[in-house]
């Protein structure tokens, strides 16, 4: 069992923890335990209920209504709730139910769902990143251990590994992908991976932790006429400006594609890298400039 404070809990169901404090005094929706310090906290079941709760409550229910359910009810209404909703919110909650508790075949489920209701890539972009994203809060704050957040991850990506192998390669790679040296979060790249793939190139996806010298290698092979590099933290020990201008002069003929939040402090300008700042410019990329070169926007 974990442990979570009021403001994970405010960060997990976009409720303020003043509200909270309301409606436990008022509704008795749940009793926090208190450590020595007399601080409330939060365990599993109580995450879960309030999850329940916060979806009904954003989605027009009056919390003196949702107060009169029983548990059952709540989650049953729930349910024919996310029925009618045209967003996928009420599937997030339940992705991180799932984690918290390590439960693979229901976090498996929510996937499957997420796809068949959405398409997989919208199931990527609109469930799964905004879990990860609040299961990064968690992590941040130490109230979720790596080991969750891993787990998570290890699921979305063989997804994503499985969805990219129906779309085979039929030629010598054109454009190699990856996570530079230091970088782990490769998910990222796995789907921007997807997409090219699913787009008709021709990829050499190296995935994360690749050393410039090693790079340098790969991006030597006369058919590689593309790299691309996605870096959500900085860790290469390089302000991502130098990194940059070490790879642009080094492979001087190659078009360096550049994206993730890690490249967004990058200030200078280099006559073959182009970075791709927005989900939109990487889609443009992805559709538009397979066939020929690349230019900056």
């Amino acid at each position: 069992m974990q442990r979570f404070t009021i403001r994970d809990i405010e960060n997990l169901t976009g409720i303020k923890a003043h509200t909270l404090r309301i409606w436990e005094q008022r509704y008795g929706f749940f009793t926090p335990q208190r450590k020595e310090s007399r601080h409330r906290f939060y365990d599993n079941e109580d995450l879960k209920k309030l999850l329940r709760i916060s979806f009904l409550y954003h989605n027009g229910w009056k919390v003196s209504r949702i107060a009169a359910l029983t548990t059952e009810q709540v989650l049953l209404e729930v349910q024919q709730s996310a029925m009618k909703e045209g967003s996928h919110t009420h599937l997030v909650g339940r992705l991180i139910e799932a984690a918290i508790d390590f439960d693979e075949p229901a976090f498996q489920d929510v996937l499957q769902e997420g796809i068949e209701r959405a398409g997989f890539e919208n199931c990527i972009i609109e469930i799964c990143y905004p879990y990860l994203k609040k299961i990064g809060m968690l992590w941040s704050t130490n109230h979720v251990i790596p080991a969750q957040e891993h787990f998570s991850s290890y699921l979305i990506q063989n997804r994503i590994i499985v969805e990219t192998e129906m779309y085979t390669v039929q030629q010598k790679p054109e454009i190699a992908l990856i996570c530079p040296e230091g970088e782990f979060h490769e998910l990222p790249l796995l789907f921007i991976n997807y997409l090219l793939r699913k787009n008709g190139w021709a990829t050499l996806y190296l995935g994360p932790n690749i050393g410039r010298e090693e790079l340098k290698k790969i991006a030597a092979l006369p058919h590689i006429r593309y790299l691309y590099l996605h870096l959500l933290t900085n860790f290469t020990g390089y302000s991502c400006d130098d990194y940059l201008e070490d790879i642009s002069r080094a492979l001087p003929v190659k078009q360096v594609l550049a994206s993730g939040e890690g490249m967004a402090g990058v200030q200078r300008n280099f006559v073959n890298v182009r970075l791709l700042r927005t989900d939109q410019q990487i889609y443009d990329f992805v559709r538009r400039a397979k066939s020929g070169v690349v230019h900056d926007s």
